[in-house]
């Protein structure tokens, strides 16, 4: 995909959050091909379109990309931590795999041990032990262990070579929750350096300060959890209510969901309570739901989804905590994305009202219809309708009109067939009509509603050729490239909107999908009439037989490769018959 072409695309990446996180780029058929962190995620993501990027493989992975998602998080650990949790799961294609799969360092303290010792892990396990991290680098994790045994003198040396001991280590003594006042300590050891102008000891301080208080620095994304968790989170603005919910598996926060912004003004409860019992079903149901609030109908819910599961669920509304935090991070996540939600609403909303203005519409053009025709010297010739509602594709109004009534090249008779067809129903009408092509194809269209007696905005969207004189240029002189051009009615010269790139790239989106949609309903009809113009040369096959094959291989193409055991194994084909397919569509071939 052209991503210069793809404005939709390109404004979702724009409106990314100003906040630390991860974003997943996802190929057309939704699979997460590389997942990036960030500590601003809206200027790393920028980067991509402003050349900032330049490592060799961005121009291939931009050529691939057709949508991004995005996780906050607080911190740039948590997301440099997340990233690592996405990219072990996912094994995005552009990301660099390691294949020994090694995770990140904690420190591990069992304070129920007789002689506890401070040690480096890499795997938290569930046991009575307490867990600091994990740390994004090795080597602080390291310098933090060092630190920390020269400061309180826990046991050090191994279990093994320590149960070979006749009597206790003479290092032994127990701490616990000490980080706090190590480093409020250390702070005041600095200041006495500073206040006695011992200003390289207090610099010594202060660097030992920081790198402990980034060692200890406390994240959500990554703790000792049991079974799978989701996390629903919400924000609310003027009724207006944004979920999301984030996945969280061993422990290891994985992805998240959201949805579509709801405006409502029930109870808070009553609205949690519709998401759970619409969202989940037996195949997603995880071991434990952590809520914002408590619901009314709490009780028979988790007696609901323990059913489903078939083993109890557990609905948690924490107050303190990493589950506390993580429904925060929730939540944020789902204001970030309801802030981009209504920032693209503006947008959408300033482009139409640019339309309306520069256009002279009567409307503003809220939906929009636009038509196209495909056709081959008249043959298979198709129409096409597309409908956008706010700036969006609606699929739901989209229709294919196979022409009838025109049987040879006339483009114009084509438009005419379709408009009639689309608009001498009793059909909801848009905002505004635009046919693909110049004066020709506008006048056709004005026609056709004239005759029909409705009024409506129309406009004609069509390139204008490459080296071209534009009629009263503003800057005089020649076009350079191909530039679309607006036909309005009335109006002798086109309209250019190169000025208004958002609202020129509206009408060219609307276009090039009726374009896209025409194009390859004329595709299917043509490639049906090949196959059956190829099997009529073939005797002893029939209009039956035709469409046993048809249903079954679908293109003609798909015959060729066939083998000889596979076409006589279709019903009502038979074994003569089949290998007199086989022989024609060799020689075909």
């Amino acid at each position: 995909m052209n991503m210069e072409e793809n404005s939709a695309f390109k404004e979702k990446m724009l409106s990314a959050p100003r906040s630390p996180g991860v974003y997943l780029m996802l190929d057309e058929r939704a699979r997460v091909i590389y997942v990036g962190k960030a500590n601003d995620l809206k200027s790393r993501v920028a980067s991509y379109f402003t050349g900032r990027d330049t490592r060799p493989m961005a121009p291939f992975l931009m050529a691939r990309v057709h949508d991004i998602d995005f996780i906050t998080t607080t911190t740039e650990k948590e997301a440099l931590i997340l990233e690592n949790n996405l990219i072990k799961k996912h094994r995005p294609r552009y990301n660099v795999i390691l294949r020994d799969d090694k995770t990140y360092y904690h420190l591990s303290l069992n304070p129920k041990e007789p002689y506890p010792r401070l040690q480096l892990v890499r795997k938290r396990l569930n046991d009575d032990a307490l867990y600091f991290g994990p740390y994004p680098s090795g080597m602080a994790a390291k310098e933090t262990l060092r630190f920390v045994q020269q400061v309180f003198p826990l046991r050090t040396c191994r279990s093994r070579h320590f149960q070979l001991r006749t009597r206790p280590c003479l290092e032994y003594q127990i701490g616990r929750c000490l980080a706090p006042w190590l480093i409020s300590d250390l702070k005041k050891q600095m200041e006495e350096a500073a206040q006695d102008l011992n200003y390289e000891e207090a610099a010594r301080l202060r660097d030992r300060i920081h790198s402990l208080e980034h060692a200890l620095e406390k994240q959500n994304v990554d703790w000792v959890g049991i079974g799978d968790q989701d996390v629903l989170g919400f924000w609310v603005d003027q009724d207006v209510y944004q979920f999301c919910i984030l996945f969280v598996q061993g422990g290891k926060l994985l992805g998240s969901k959201s949805f579509t912004p709801v405006k409502t003004q029930a109870d808070k409860g009553e609205i949690i309570s519709s998401v759970l019992k619409q969202y989940y079903d037996s195949s997603n149901i995880p071991d434990e739901i952590i809520l914002p609030d408590h619901l009314p109908d709490e009780k028979v819910i988790a007696e609901w989804l323990a059913d489903q599961k078939e083993k109890k669920v557990r609905l948690t509304v924490p107050v303190r905590g990493v589950k506390k935090a993580l429904l925060e991070m929730a939540a944020a996540n789902a204001r970030e994305l309801l802030t981009s939600d209504r920032k693209k609403e503006e947008q959408k909303t300033t482009v139409m009202r640019i339309l309306q203005e520069k256009l002279s519409l009567t409307k503003l053009p809220r939906r929009i219809e636009c038509y196209d025709i495909s056709n081959i010297s008249g043959k298979n010739a198709v129409g096409s309708m597309v409908t956008f509602q706010d700036g969006d594709p609606d699929k739901s109004g989209y229709r294919r009109f196979r022409i009838k009534a025109v049987d040879q090249p006339d483009d114009y008779g084509m438009m005419r067939e379709v408009l009639k067809r689309r608009f001498a129903g009793d059909d909801a009408l848009p905002d505004l009509v635009v046919v693909d092509g110049g004066k020709g194809q506008l006048n056709i269209a004005l026609s056709v509603l004239n005759e029909l007696k409705i009024k409506l905005d129309v406009i004609g969207l069509a390139k204008e050729e490459r080296g071209s004189w534009r009629a009263k240029n503003k800057t005089g002189g020649k076009v350079v490239g191909n530039e679309d051009r607006v036909y309005l009615p009335r109006r002798k010269d086109a309209v250019y909107l190169s000025s208004r790139p958002a609202a020129l790239s509206l009408l060219q989106r609307v276009r090039d999908e009726a374009h896209r949609f025409a194009v390859s309903y004329h595709h299917r009809l043509k490639q049906k009439t090949d196959f059956r113009s190829i099997l009529d040369a073939i005797p002893d096959i029939g209009s039956k037989r035709k469409k046993i094959l048809l249903t079954h291989f679908g293109s003609a193409s798909q015959v060729q490769k066939s083998s000889l055991e596979e076409l006589q194994r279709i019903p009502g084909i038979g074994k003569d018959l089949a290998g007199k397919i086989y022989s024609y569509m060799r020689k075909e071939k």
